[in-house]
């Protein structure tokens, strides 16, 4: 079956998001209510995507470049309304290509709709050769959502916004999802008899499935899925919608074989990927494109963002960013691992420590209350409590490099650029600010005075 393109709807300001930003660009679990959108539609055969924008057009029309380089960018004009939007992208559309086959509608502030949900209307439009087809849920309270008006015989009447409906019509609980499929000569033909006669005072989309009845017959199927089809027009909604959907996800991962003791504080994104028997302990959060290997210890209290954990290691409430840790890894409580760290298998990043762009090498300790930053630490080192790698001098970053089998005492501060052998030993509260040569001993004198009362 033909899609010839899709629009997706972005237009809008989402005043109820009481926010700076466009509603579109709001995220759930990882990603824009827009990018959702557009990976879903991306999931059918369509010939084109477009996006309809207006709000703010260069951020939001940069995020849809983003995450598809080919959409089709349309600007809508002063006119409101769905309508208007889609008489915008269909002027557009015609100039590109020649519109024939099936037209996919839907708005973008639906960030769980799914691929599997538009198939479904597609299918259902093909098989009961309807010339449009709304996307309609059962809601247990509608408020908000235009009304699906039928017939006796179960044919979709109209679709009434709820400022224009009266009680019976407020009373009736099958809403519009604002997705639709129309032939694309009936949709061309339908926008084109649009008006703004109604409360809003804007060119409704809706009205264009009254119009279609003059070309054939106007369907209605219901989403077997309504979560997957509820719009977001608060941060209230925002949340619950969020939350439902977290907790799919901290099902199916159970289902896979992952411990989670506490699902109602544990988050999960979608693009996170976990191994058989990793556990997930409570307040946790994994969020974009981390992965965690099997029999790995995440928790409590603890934040990966892009990271990756090697197959039994353990984060206790920590903080980990965009850093690899390998098998058996051992990190916190208490520890910041900061954008680009690699440690090794079976190291160590105790209390307090923080990390950034360091290189540990296996079985090397950082223990407790330093920073390990542009360093590199070779093999089976220990980095004595308290210890700093002074990267900065005010100007650039410099590198520390510490060699294999090196035993630095507390406090050691190594003053960057510096080079410290294989085998050193540092004396406690030692300040490096030279290079240091393979096996030796390395300390700082310090005079301790005491002056009596």
């Amino acid at each position: 079956m033909s899609v010839g393109a899709a629009i997706i709807l972005a237009a809008g300001e989402g005043t109820r998001m009481k926010s700076a930003d466009p509603k579109v660009l709001h995220q759930l679990a990882g990603q824009t209510f827009l990018e959702r959108v557009i990976r879903a539609v991306q999931g059918v055969d369509c010939q084109t995507i477009s996006v309809v924008v207006r709000y703010q057009a260069e951020c939001v029309g940069a995020e849809a470049q983003r995450v598809d380089q080919h959409v089709v960018l349309v600007e809508q004009d002063d006119i409101p309304g769905t309508g208007r939007a889609v008489q915008c992208a269909l002027a557009e559309l015609d100039r590109l290509q020649k519109l024939e086959g099936r037209i996919l509608i839907a708005a973008s502030d639906m960030p769980l709709l799914d691929s599997a949900t538009l198939q479904a209307l597609l299918d259902d439009h093909e098989q009961s050769h309807n010339a449009a087809t709304v996307l309609t849920c059962m809601l247990e309270d509608p408020t908000g959502y235009g009304r699906i008006i039928r017939d006796s015989d179960g044919h979709v009447l109209r679709i009434v916004e709820q400022k224009d409906a009266n009680s019976s019509e407020l009373a009736v609980r099958e809403v519009n999802t604002s997705v639709y499929v129309f032939e694309a000569h009936v949709l061309q033909q339908a926008v084109a008899s649009l008006d703004d006669d109604n409360a809003q005072g804007e060119f409704y989309l809706t009205d264009a499935l009254e119009h279609a009845k003059a070309y054939g017959n106007v369907g209605a199927f219901t989403a077997p899925d309504a979560l997957a089809v509820q719009g977001v027009n608060d941060r209230v909604q925002l949340a619950h919608l969020a939350k439902a959907h977290n907790m799919r996800v901290c099902e199916y991962w159970m289902r896979q074989g992952v411990t989670i003791l506490d699902p109602e504080t544990t988050w999960i994104e979608d693009d996170v990927k976990l191994e058989h028997d990793v556990t997930i302990l409570p307040g946790s959060f994994l969020q974009g494109h981390t992965t965690v290997a099997h029999h790995a210890i995440v928790g409590p209290y603890t934040t990966l963002i892009d990271a990756t954990v090697g197959a039994e290691a353990h984060v206790e409430r920590s903080r980990v960013q965009e850093t690899q840790l390998g098998e058996r890894a051992n990190i916190g409580p208490w520890t910041y691992l900061r954008p680009g760290n690699v440690l090794a298998a079976d190291t160590k990043a105790g209390a307090f420590v923080e990390m950034k762009k360091a290189h540990i090498d296996q079985g090397t300790k950082v223990p407790h209350l330093s920073y390990i930053g542009d360093a590199h630490l070779g093999e089976h080192t220990n980095i004595g409590g308290g210890s700093i790698t002074a990267n900065y001098d005010g100007v650039r970053k410099h590198h520390t490099e510490i060699g294999a089998g090196v035993h630095l005492g507390a406090g050691t501060m190594m003053v960057a650029p510096v080079t410290i052998g294989n085998r050193v030993t540092g004396g406690a509260g030692a300040v490096i600010r030279h290079d240091v040569a393979d096996g030796a001993t390395v300390y700082s004198e310090n005079t301790q005075h005491e002056v009596q009362k």
